[in-house]
């Protein structure tokens, strides 16, 4: 499927250089972004110690997957320094409270770098896969943080590391057809609720892999307020694709032999994202004028080390290009639905955008599914 932004026949026509071309006057632009993690940051080898894992296979795939540090929120050490397996029911105590701390935060820090506060926000689509609310998170934050009751709001639940993208979609339509308000994606990712700590190969990977993480993006179309401390680039284009034979390559299901919800991957997913990145990133640049190597700038979901070595691969990218993915990994882990975020907040940070330059956003996750938006400074 591919959803266009702009008015038809915009993106249209000759390959004219890429600063000539004006910003489609309802095209939403990116306002501001904010990020946030939990309390406490572990390395690999610190997580392996505080769950006494010894088993030498277990131990090199957390060392070997390209990640220092993570942040996590383990069980507290009982008296003889031991952490317990955590209930269903406790994990669900702490998404929610982990949810509406990251989350908050990461919501007031995109509304400070969009020069905009709570009192401005219209809209607000929340995502989460480690966790299942009901009222949803959008509810729980308006309440929390006072936020005017007539907000309007969504939440989507469980679409898993693509899903960013999705809302992403969902706002940037909420924004065009409401010129000049403001509406924020907000990805709450409290994945230390989501893990079965046990020493299997099925967990291994899993357990090795992910952080605590919430990301939050502002879009307003039209005359809305400009943005105070980062650029405003223009969401043109979105573009997906399912991998429906691949369907139970990703999932985060009931795991009966442990009595709780558990993630699994299956070791080729890596090979099977690879495979069909050229195929929904061709369609995203389709009628758009644009070659693969008109794309000054890729953010690519940091799903793990062979993920992205296999989209490098497939797309005929440089490590530079995906440099800011890779830094997210290694600092933080995989945030699931937020990493995208994590990596575009760096690349404002680097200061190096500049005007009519191009990118590609990039998720990959359950379904199989690989989501992509076009954005231009």
């Amino acid at each position: 499927m591919t959803t266009d932004i702009a008015p038809p026949g915009v993106l249209d026509g000759v390959r004219a250089p890429a600063t000539r071309r004006s910003q489609p006057p309802t095209a939403p632009r990116i306002t501001g972004v904010g990020t946030a993690v939990s309390a406490t940051s572990y390395s690999q080898r610190e997580v392996l110690d505080a769950f006494g894992i010894t088993d030498p296979k277990v131990r090199s795939v957390f060392l070997n997957s390209a990640i220092e540090r993570r942040n996590l929120t383990l069980p507290a050490e009982d008296a003889h320094g031991v952490r317990a397996p955590e209930s269903q029911g406790d994990l669900l105590d702490k998404h929610k409270a982990l949810a509406l701390e990251m989350g908050a935060e990461a919501l007031r820090v995109c509304l400070k770098n969009a020069g905009a506060e709570l009192a401005d926000l219209r809209h607000l689509c929340c995502v989460t896969s480690t966790g299942f609310l009901t009222p949803g998170l959008s509810a729980l934050l308006i309440r929390e943080l006072g936020i005017d009751r007539h907000c309007g709001r969504a939440d989507i639940v469980g679409m898993g590391c693509n899903a960013g993208l999705n809302a992403l979609s969902v706002e940037s339509g909420w924004a065009a057809s409401h010129p000049g308000e403001l509406a924020v994606v907000l990805c709450v990712e409290a994945c230390s609720a989501a893990y079965a700590m046990d020493s299997t190969m099925r967990t291994a990977v899993v357990n090795s892999l992910f952080g605590d993480g919430a990301a939050a993006v502002a879009l307003v179309a039209g005359n809305g307020r400009e943005p105070t401390a980062q650029p405003a680039p223009a969401v043109l284009k979105f573009a997906s694709c399912i991998i429906p034979e691949a369907v139970d390559a990703m999932r985060y299901d009931w795991d009966r032999a442990q009595g709780r919800f558990s993630f699994f991957l299956d070791p080729q997913i890596p090979y099977v994202v690879g495979a069909h990145a050229e195929i929904v990133v061709d369609r995203l640049l389709d009628g758009t004028g644009l070659r693969r190597s008109d794309i000054r700038h890729w953010l690519v979901h940091s799903g793990g080390k062979k993920v992205i070595d296999a989209v490098v691969v497939n797309l005929g990218l440089t490590r530079h290009d995906v440099r800011h993915t890779v830094g997210v990994l290694r600092d933080h882990g995989n945030v699931s639905s937020g990493s995208f975020l994590f990596s575009y907040e760096r690349l404002l940070e680097e200061g190096v955008t500049r005007p009519g330059e191009h990118g590609v956003l990039m998720t990959m996750g359950p379904g199989s599914t690989i989501e992509t938006a076009l954005i231009r400074w």
